[in-house]
Parts: C-alpha cells; sequence; structure tokens
C-alpha cells in the first residue's frame, strides 16, 4: 500500500530539477544572457577538453540523442561548430568565439552555483551531489527494472501479531 499525498520518487526528481533549471533560468536572465541551461553540459565539456558527442556523453552522464539535439541548437545559436578530425571518421566540435564569449561569462556564474549547491546541502544535512552520484552509480549496476522485478518476486513480509 501507498501513501496517495506523497509524491513519487520519479515526481520529486524531476519537481527538483525544475526548481533547480528554473532558478538557474532567472539567474541566466539577470544576467542578461539568452541562455539555455541544457547547454551546460556540453560547454563544461568542451572547456575539459570533450572534442566529440561520444565525449560530451562520457563525460556528462546523458543519453548520446540528448548531447546530439543539444549540439544542433548550440550551432543555430552559432555557439559551436562541426570540424572534421585528422582520420577523417568523425567530426568533432568546438566553441565559435561567441561561444568562448558565453563560456567566459559563465564561469564565473559555475562556481557561484557549486558555492550554492554546498550550502543546500549544508541547509538540508545531506551530500546531495554524492547522494546523486552514488545513486547512478547504483542503477548503473542494477537497473531499477531489475530492482522492480526483484521487489515484485519477494513475497511480502507478514507481520507476527504480538
Amino acid at each position: 500500500m501507498t501513501d496517495e499525498a506523497t509524491p513519487g520518487l520519479g515526481e520529486l526528481l524531476r519537481y527538483v530539477g525544475e526548481l533547480v533549471e528554473s532558478g538557474a533560468q532567472d539567474e541566466y536572465r539577470a544576467m542578461g544572457l539568452a541562455y539555455r541551461p541544457r547547454y551546460t553540459p556540453v560547454l563544461r565539456a568542451l572547456s575539459a577538453g570533450a572534442e566529440t558527442i561520444t565525449d560530451i556523453t562520457g563525460r556528462s552522464k546523458l543519453t548520446q540523442g540528448a548531447i546530439s539535439q543539444t549540439a544542433i541548437l548550440m550551432q543555430k545559436d552559432g555557439l559551436i561548430e562541426r570540424y572534421d578530425l585528422d582520420d577523417g571518421r568523425k567530426s568533432a566540435i568546438r566553441l565559435t568565439r561567441q561561444g568562448q564569449k558565453l563560456l567566459a561569462a559563465l564561469e564565473p556564474h559555475w562556481e557561484t552555483t557549486f558555492k550554492a549547491i554546498r550550502a543546500l546541502e549544508r541547509e538540508i544535512g545531506q551530500p546531495l551531489i554524492q547522494t546523486l552520484v552514488d545513486t547512478a552509480s547504483a542503477l548503473e549496476r542494477s537497473s531499477f527494472a531489475e530492482r522492480l522485478r526483484q521487489a515484485r518476486a519477494k513475497p511480502p513480509s507478514r507481520k507476527r501479531a504480538s
């Protein structure tokens, strides 16, 4: 039996994500930037040396499809450009001058973001980032679908009468 008044895990994860994205979007507007928060993983990966969609996917934990879609939007916005790698098998992406300028404006904001996250973690008394990293690692080892199958296979525990 579930408590219908308590939101489920998926609901809470989406809600917290929405609250974080909304707050970030407000700050980008206050900075005078027409910026999509979904660009952040790509910009951060490129600034750390990633060149290909595969590199970015590996650094961000997002799907290749999501990164590819984001890269298309970023290219349309003039933030990145594609170029051929020397081996000719793959194309890579890099920041345009406009993208480099945006990155320079965002890096101090990201430092502030991590300070805000640390303050949030102190307030809630939980290492939120580490908890999410640990949760992702556990779900990579055994998917949520597998965990659901295991839970379904276990008979319900019966409470003994006192």
